[in-house]
């Protein structure tokens, strides 16, 4: 099973490669194709990683909330707080991305 997930991984780098490495009629650089590549990865790691984030303060939070009900609005307090930055965090990395890609 662990073979098969090498391959499919490996298939998709290389088919994601190739319109990178492509020459444009207008004499457009490589480093066109790699930016966009970069990009795409960049945006779908940090949506990736701010969704396990979301989802680990998520469950501390109903953990925090099942040992103390007396504290709820405390801890719903800061678990709106702290989904907010987590939230910022994949929008930074939205907007850095447009500004590099242009």
């Amino acid at each position: 099973m662990r073979k098969l997930q090498y391959l499919f991984v490996t298939m998709s780098a290389l088919f994601l490669a190739s319109p990178a490495f492509a020459q444009a009629a207008g004499g457009v650089s490589i480093g066109t194709g790699l930016t966009a590549i970069a990009a795409g990865l960049g945006m779908g790691l940090a949506a990736g990683l701010c969704g396990v984030g979301q989802g680990r303060a998520t469950a501390s939070a109903t953990e925090a909330m099942a040992r103390n009900p007396g504290a709820r609005a405390g801890i719903l307090m800061l678990l709106t707080l702290g989904l907010a930055f987590i939230e910022s965090l994949s929008l930074f990395t939205l907007v850095i991305i447009f500004v590099l890609v242009k």
